[in-house]
C-alpha cells in the first residue's frame, strides 16, 4: 500500500516514529501539563475580563472641526496603558492583562459613525480627554451594533479581511505630517487622507454595511537580550528586557550605514547618503520616537439580504487604506481574507470555510486578538506596531472638508464639557 515511499525515506520515518515511541514518557506529560496551564490562563482571564466590564462610546462630530489629528495624538495617549501585568502572579494567576481598546468606523447603508470600545474603567479618563481635545463632540454609550447580526449562508454572503503591514514595523505609513495637516493649514487648502476613506463610506447603499475595526493595546518591551556575566553579576541580571520594535529600527539604520561605510569615496571617506537614505533613516528615528501600540485591523462587508451583495463594495474595502502607503516607506497588504464568492477547490474539499466567517464575527464582535484561543489560526497573523501619530493619521475626527453626503454631524457645538468629569 506505501510502495510508492522509497525506501530511504521510509527508513527514516520508521526511525523517527522508533524515537517518538521511546521519549513518550517525556514529552506527553509536558505536553499535556502545557495544555492544562493554558485552559488555567484563559479561565483566569476570561473571568477577570467578565469582572471588568466594557462600554461602546458613540462620538458624534460637530459641523465644524478646526483641529489636526495631533488632537487625536492626545485622546490616544489615554490608552497607552500598560498596568495590571506588571508582576507574575498578576499575569498568571490573577490573570490580568493589559489594557485594550478597540477604534471603529463603520457605514450602515451610507449612515457613517466612530466608536471607540473600551473597558468601563478607562471610561471617564477617555470621554475627558474627548471633550478636552474636541469640545464640541458629543459621546454617548451607544448599543453594540454588531450583536444583531449574525451570519446565515443561506441569507447572508460576506467578504472580510485583516491587514498587515507591507515591511517591517520600524518604517511608517505616509501620515498626517506627511500630508501638511501638522501645520494647521485653512480649511479649503487641507488634504487630509482620511476623507477619501469617509467618501466611500458614503456610497455604500442601504442594505449594505462596511465595518473597520482598529485592536490597539501599549506596546512593551518584548524581548530579552543577555548580558555580559562580568558587567551584571553584582545586580543578579543575567538578561535584560529590549524593544524588538526599536531594535529593528536600529538594525535598518545600521544596514544603510554599514553601506555608506562600505562604499568609500576619493580620499578614503564614506559615501555620502542620497537624499533617500538620509529620509528613510529620519522617518525611521521619527517613528520609533513616539509611543508604540500593538495593533490588528479587520475590515468587513456584508450584505443584509445575499442577492444584494455587490463586489464594487469589496474593492472599495481593499482600497480603503492605499493612501496611506508610501512606496519609499511602508503600507498596509491584506494578511488573510474571507469570501463567499471565493472558490478554492482544496479549501472546499475540507470544508474549512464553513467556521471562518462564524469565527471572523466572533473576534469582531469580542474585539479580542492578543489573547483570543482564535489568534493565529485562522489568519496567521501577529500584532504589528504603529506609532501614535500613525494611529491618529487613520482614526481621527475630520473637519468640514470630508463633507461626505451622508455624513451627519451635530448640528449645534457645545458650549463645554460636561462639569461632572474626572479632572
Amino acid at each position: 500500500m506505501l510502495d510508492f515511499i522509497p525506501p530511504e525515506i521510509w527508513a527514516g520515518l520508521t526511525k523517527a516514529f522508533k524515537y517518538i515511541y521511546l521519549f513518550m514518557p517525556i514529552w506527553l506529560p509536558a505536553a499535556f501539563m502545557m495544555a492544562c496551564f493554558n485552559a488555567w490562563l484563559y479561565y483566569r482571564r476570561s473571568k477577570y475580563w467578565q469582572g471588568l466590564g466594557s462600554v461602546l462610546l458613540e462620538i458624534k462630530l460637530p459641523k465644524e472641526i478646526f483641529k489636526s489629528p495631533a488632537a487625536m495624538e492626545v485622546v490616544l495617549s489615554a490608552m497607552h496603558q500598560t498596568a495590571d501585568e506588571s508582576s507574575w502572579w498578576q499575569k498568571y494567576w490573577l490573570g490580568q492583562t493589559r489594557a485594550w481598546f478597540s477604534l471603529e468606523l463603520i457605514s450602515t447603508g451610507g449612515n457613517i459613525r466612530f466608536f471607540i470600545w473600551t473597558r468601563k474603567k478607562y471610561r471617564n479618563s477617555l470621554e475627558g480627554h474627548l471633550y478636552s481635545q474636541y469640545p464640541g463632540v458629543e459621546v454617548y454609550e451607544a448599543e453594540d451594533y454588531t450583536k444583531n447580526f449574525y451570519f446565515d449562508p443561506a441569507k447572508h454572503r460576506m467578504f472580510g479581511v485583516q491587514w498587515e503591514l507591507a515591511k517591517a514595523d520600524p518604517f511608517p505609513i505616509k501620515t498626517y505630517v506627511d500630508y501638511g495637516l501638522d501645520k494647521d493649514p485653512k480649511e479649503e487648502f487641507k488634504v487630509d487622507p482620511i476623507a477619501t476613506s469617509l467618501e466611500f463610506l458614503s456610497t455604500v447603499t442601504a442594505g449594505h454595511n462596511v465595518w473597520i475595526q482598529i485592536i490597539i493595546r501599549a506596546h512593551k518591551k518584548d524581548k530579552k537580550k543577555a548580558l555580559p556575566w562580568s558587567k551584571k553579576i553584582e545586580k543578579f541580571a543575567w538578561s535584560e528586557t529590549v524593544d524588538s520594535w526599536q531594535e529593528e529600527a536600529k538594525e535598518q539604520k545600521d544596514k544603510i550605514l554599514k553601506e555608506l561605510k562600505a562604499e568609500k569615496e576619493e580620499g578614503g571617506f564614506p559615501r555620502i547618503p542620497t537624499k533617500g537614505e538620509a529620509e528613510t533613516i529620519a522617518a525611521l528615528e521619527r517613528s520609533v520616537s513616539k509611543i508604540g501600540f500593538d495593533t490588528c485591523i479587520r475590515s468587513v462587508y456584508f450584505a443584509d439580504d445575499k442577492d444584494q451583495f455587490n463586489g464594487m463594495y469589496v474593492g472599495g474595502t481593499f482600497g480603503y487604506f492605499k493612501q496611506y502607503a508610501s512606496a519609499e516607506f511602508n503600507g498596509f497588504k491584506p494578511t488573510g481574507w474571507y469570501a463567499a464568492f471565493d472558490t478554492d477547490p482544496l479549501r472546499d474539499w475540507w470544508k474549512s470555510d464553513k467556521k471562518f466567517p462564524y469565527k471572523l464575527l466572533d473576534e469582531y464582535k469580542l474585539r479580542r486578538f492578543f489573547f483570543s484561543p482564535y489568534m493565529g489560526k485562522w489568519f496567521y497573523s501577529k500584532p504589528f506596531i504603529l506609532n501614535a501619530e500613525e494611529l491618529a493619521t487613520i482614526y481621527h475626527f475630520p473637519g468640514s472638508i470630508a463633507a461626505a453626503p451622508t455624513f451627519t454631524r451635530v448640528p449645534s457645538k457645545k458650549s463645554e464639557a460636561p462639569s461632572n468629569l474626572p479632572i
